[in-house]
């Protein structure tokens, strides 16, 4: 595991290895007559958990913001990296992932895993990558919930200074309850 120091504070990481199952797109695939950014490429941070909103968010990056050559930087925090169980379930989760944006967009996939507390975590990693958008989903409580408790989606969106924030609202946001 590799120590990261920023200011007050520093957050563990690991890079995940992802399948040998998504194909090397060679570097001339038909892209030769884009030019500019779409040629390059963009990096897309997507903040990941095990939720279904999480879920949805990654679905709604795939429909609607990917391009060919875009990268999608799929970043899963957990209290330990060094956790075996932790690690392994959110492994297996990133790489399932990453074989779908192939597969639904043909786009490259990096997977990071990050230690801490989770807004703090995809702020860092945002400005470390300064991708074209971090895109994050809901934790699906209400008005209620989250004033009192605060979210994770909150913290990015007040303190993400590298890049705009897509909050992707929950599939049934308009049936959601108050409480």
């Amino acid at each position: 595991m590799e120590r990261v120091e920023e200011e007050v504070e520093e957050y563990g990481w690991k890079e995940v290895v992802l399948p040998n199952l998504i194909p090397v797109i060679p570097e001339h695939s038909g892209l030769d007559r884009e030019t500019g950014e779409r040629r390059r490429g963009r990096d897309i941070l997507i903040s990941i958990d095990h939720g279904p909103n999480s879920k949805h968010a990654f679905d709604w990056v795939l429909i609607h913001l990917c391009r060919l050559a875009d990268t999608i930087h799929l970043v899963h925090a957990v209290s330990s990296v060094n956790n075996p169980l932790i690690y392994e379930t959110s492994q297996t989760l990133l790489e399932k992932l990453a074989v779908e944006a192939f597969q639904v967009a043909m786009v490259k996939t990096v997977a990071r895993i990050v230690e801490g507390d989770v807004g703090k975590a995809i702020c860092k990693e945002a400005e470390r990558l300064k991708p074209a958008a971090v895109v994050m989903g809901t934790r699906g409580r209400g008005i209620i919930q989250s004033v009192l408790q605060g979210s994770v989606s909150e913290y990015v969106f007040h303190n993400c200074k590298s890049a705009p924030v897509i909050i992707v609202p929950s599939k049934d946001a308009g049936e959601e309850s108050v409480i």
